[in-house]
């Protein structure tokens, strides 16, 4: 028999690829599925299912994970990661709760989807810390009193660490733009002001 007449064998690449295109219906994937390795068996489940891969690195870790399409990154954070200090307040992209920063640019991670998030990095509040020690601007929000109730206080410590990567030395007017998209409804912002400019110092010290 000629080579190119003979049945194509089923590999890693096309089997996943029927899956994802639809191709294969079931009656030649459930047969086929038995005989895969548990990896291959395991990502043809998942794309059967309509996910898609996400490779991302939080807090300076790698993860590779099947997801839905359409799940936003501050979900993704809080529920596969369990990454719980970024919140999901108004989950309309108006107060900021859910600050993070995705390649040191802050974001409202309930306005994204993770998807989006594909091949960057991205920080959340406890990727500041280092081991149980306090970043500088989480310091100063403590020692400022830059909070009330408290729920705000990890979108607002995230603003304003974007901020002060570009700029260690903002000005009273530069710091009320940068925090303006966060929105305290305790009403600390005097309170949150005097934070980063706390900050500031911290850091310009270090």
């Amino acid at each position: 028999m000629n080579k190119k007449n003979e049945p194509e064998g089923i590999s890693r690449r096309n089997f996943l690829g029927r899956v994802g295109a639809g191709i294969a219906g079931s009656a030649v994937i459930i047969p086929a599925m038995k005989n895969l390795p548990a990896e291959i068996k395991h990502e043809a489940e998942e794309i059967s299912k309509g996910k898609v891969l996400l490779k991302i690195k939080v807090n300076g870790r790698k993860y590779s994970k099947y997801i839905e399409p359409r799940m936003t990154l501050v979900r993704f954070l809080r529920e596969e990661l369990e990454l719980t200090g970024t919140k999901l307040v108004c989950n309309q992209g108006e107060c900021g709760g859910c600050t993070v920063l995705l390649d040191n640019e802050a974001v409202y991670s309930c306005q994204m989807l993770a998807v989006d998030a594909d091949g960057k990095e991205v920080i959340t509040i406890e990727g500041l810390m280092n081991g149980e020690e306090l970043h500088p601007v989480q310091e100063a929000f403590l020692e400022k009193d830059g909070f009330q109730c408290g729920f705000c206080t990890p979108g607002q410590i995230m603003a304003a660490y974007a901020l002060l990567l570009k700029n260690p030395d903002p000005t009273d007017k530069e710091i009320e733009l940068a925090m303006s998209g966060n929105l305290c409804r305790c009403g600390a912002y005097p309170k949150i002001k005097d934070s980063v400019r706390e900050a500031s110092k911290k850091i310009k010290k270090n």
